[in-house]
């Protein structure tokens, strides 16, 4: 009961560190790519607490719904956080069906900043919001699609036993794990609102799709919004971490350290690909979406016919 106590614990401080050093990493790698030296790997830190310490701006149009959408997207984020598993594969609650429920708090997140977003009865900000929605709804599919093929493989419904029976898979169908991994990286690219499907500098509102919803927002707030998206980054990398390099079977320790070298890996991943590309059009967004479902259907083909082999 102690051990498990203290792996909670350690999962807990994981799940707080970590997201911040994520983004700090993304921060020095674009820093170092645009001949920069860059900011220190705390600044998120240091620019969350700024916020937190500034007042608020509150338009006179807003009503309780913009008051109410960070507090909202960020609690739904961080119970999203309770069901994803961490270092070893373990997660602080799990149960069969869990991936659903952590589909749909994220969702939550995403429906309330959508509601602010059109509470506030600007135009750009409509315009933002539906480009979110749009490209949300070709971006769970794939999750789903995703899951239900692990789901089949593992012959179980939950996050944590799916991660318990991928390194059996690692051996013979290692291509699953890789596959899976990809698509997860790509919906951590979206839901992060990173490039090429948005751009989280830029100051346009004709092409600002995230970061449009949210220019209402300053102080506090702003920080919840902020804090949620890099958990959010966090937690669906944390899933390709897990599925790439599964750490079910090891200690606590090991596992723990896989995480710290694989997480900032990611960062320095994402930090690379907005130094080298350019954000993709908006027609073209939904093209490099669509890459997740097809991931997503090539792994039900492959999970099927590798079920079929052996019966």
């Amino acid at each position: 009961m102690v051990e498990k106590m203290g792996i909670m614990a350690g999962n807990i401080v994981l799940l707080l560190v970590l997201p911040l050093v994520m983004a700090g990493v993304i921060r020095r790698v674009k820093a170092f790519w645009g001949g920069r030296k860059g900011p220190c790997l705390r600044q998120p830190f240091f620019d969350l607490v700024r916020l937190l310490r500034k007042g608020e701006v509150i338009g006179s149009s807003s009503t309780w719904v913009s008051r109410a959408a960070p507090t909202v997207s960020l609690a739904a984020i961080v119970a999203a956080a309770c069901l994803v598993p961490l270092a070893g594969g373990r997660a602080i609650i799990s149960f069969d069906g869990d991936f659903v429920v952590f589909a749909y708090l994220l969702a939550l997140s995403r429906f309330s900043l959508v509601l602010a977003g059109l509470d506030a009865g600007s135009s750009f900000e409509g315009m933002g919001c539906s480009r979110e929605v749009i490209f949300a709804a070709l971006v769970e599919p794939g999750f789903f699609m995703i899951m239900a093929a692990l789901a089949g493989w593992a012959g179980t419904p939950s996050f944590a036993a799916i991660m318990a029976m991928l390194p059996h898979s690692v051996g013979g169908l290692w291509i699953i794990n890789v596959l899976a991994a990809i698509g997860l990286l790509i919906m951590m690219l979206a839901e992060g609102s990173r490039v090429p499907v948005d751009d989280p500098a830029t100051h346009l509102e004709l092409t600002m799709i995230h970061e449009v919803m949210v220019l209402d927002y300053s102080g506090p707030d702003l920080a919840y919004i902020l804090y949620g998206t890099m958990v959010k980054m966090f937690l669906i990398g944390a899933l390709a971490a897990n599925v790439l390099f599964p750490t079910v079977t090891l200690p606590w320790g090991w596992a723990a350290a896989v995480f710290l070298a694989a997480i900032p890996a990611e960062g320095v991943l994402v930090g690379m690909i907005e130094s080298l590309m350019a954000r993709l059009r908006l027609s073209h967004v939904p093209q490099f979406l669509f890459v997740m479902p097809a991931l997503g259907l090539t792994l039900v083909f492959i999970v099927i016919m590798a079920w079929e082999k052996m019966i």
